[in-house]
């Protein structure tokens, strides 16, 4: 999204991705309606390539108590297989991409140095890192949470299943939570984000969804009746929750790669397209003051904004899924929002944002 606002405006971009388009990630693929009028204007509607219109949202305990509600906002279930590619196909023809993985960002006399695994070389006044939750920019950055352990783990299939396509579902299992949502083909994507300490104890992931996940009643039903599209699920290990730096090492860092939302929130593309908003029109503002951009100006500027736009949102995943993941805690929560309905609604208002062009 980055690379289209600021090309749309005449900016010289290169595009490095390390994989060719489409493809599956690991993603819990909903997007939140906040979104929507920034890529309108760009001229991408993922309801033209079979976008499932979401409207409510359903949460269950580990003990089969469920809570239901309208979403403030609503959103759009999209796998990241259409959704990624709808994106290259908007830009591919206006940029240069190069399908590569990068393997070394210098930044000396104000600019940049990039190279890659297959040698080639890039030289850039500006860096934008948008690589996701862990990556081996992060290591040879030097970003500190990438010397911390992190216990928790995620899965994704696509199944062939009856659900209803206007609604999100969040159930909650020993050690963690799966979400369930319609994609534009009609499969149910399934995404699950779980401890390694309560994954350890079995041998496989189809044995963990039997024993552990499947104790969770509404689990039990989806997986019982469920058939698998992909051969096996995709993984992804050692994600990282702890803050990151909207800005390191001059590079502005966008979606995850600058802080990563609790998947429960369900709204981390949302954020990581509104990160590219943000960075694209502070750096094309910064350019109409003067031919030379005043860098640390517009770092300073871009994380001031980053840290209003998103810190809070960051803060009440971080207490919800801490209150979600403890039996008492939850047990609690649960038994408070059925007696006050609007605390669920309220919750998600302050994990998304407002709907704006």
């Amino acid at each position: 999204m980055a690379a289209l606002h600021l090309s749309e405006s005449g900016q010289k971009i290169c595009l490095i991705e390390k994989s060719t388009y489409p493809n599956h990630k690991v993603c819990g693929e909903y997007v939140s309606n906040e979104v929507l009028p920034y890529l309108n204007y760009f001229g991408l509607d993922p309801f033209s390539i079979g976008a499932k219109k979401i409207s409510k949202f359903e949460i269950s305990n580990s003990d089969g108590t469920i809570l239901t509600t309208e979403l403030p906002l609503g959103g759009f279930g999209l796998s990241r297989y259409a959704f990624d590619n709808l994106l290259y196909q908007a830009i591919k023809d206006k940029i240069h991409v190069v399908f590569d993985r990068v393997e070394s960002v210098e930044f000396t006399q104000d600019s940049f140095i990039i190279g890659t695994k297959n040698k080639d070389t890039f030289k850039a006044e500006f860096v934008v890192g948008s690589f996701g939750k862990r990556s081996n920019i992060d290591s040879f950055l030097g970003r500190k949470f990438m010397q911390e352990n992190s216990p928790w783990l995620a899965v994704k299939g696509h199944y062939e299943c009856e659900l209803a396509e206007d609604k999100v579902s969040l159930h909650n299992f020993n050690g963690g939570y799966c979400g369930l949502s319609q994609t534009e083909t009609g499969v149910v994507n399934a995404c699950y984000l779980t401890t390694f300490k309560s994954f350890k104890k079995y041998g496989d992931i189809e044995e963990f969804q039997e024993e552990e996940l499947s104790k969770n009643p509404f689990l039990k039903e989806f997986f019982s009746r469920a058939k698998p599209i992909f051969k096996k699920p995709l993984t992804i290990s050692q994600i990282s929750f702890s803050k990151k730096s909207p800005v390191t090492a001059h590079i502005f860092m966008l979606g995850d790669s600058a802080g990563l939302i609790h998947p429960l929130c369900g709204n981390g593309m949302a954020m990581g397209i509104k990160s590219a908003k943000i960075f694209s029109e502070l750096y094309l503002s910064a350019l109409e003051e003067g031919e030379i951009i005043d860098r640390l100006k517009l770092e300073k500027e871009y994380s001031r904004q980053w840290q209003q736009e998103f810190e809070s949102r960051l803060k009440t995943g971080r207490l919800v899924q801490r209150l979600l993941l403890n039996p008492l805690t939850s047990r609690l929560g649960f038994a408070a929002a059925k007696s006050f309905p609007r605390i669920l609604p309220k919750i998600i208002e302050r994990t998304h944002g407002s709907v704006e062009a």
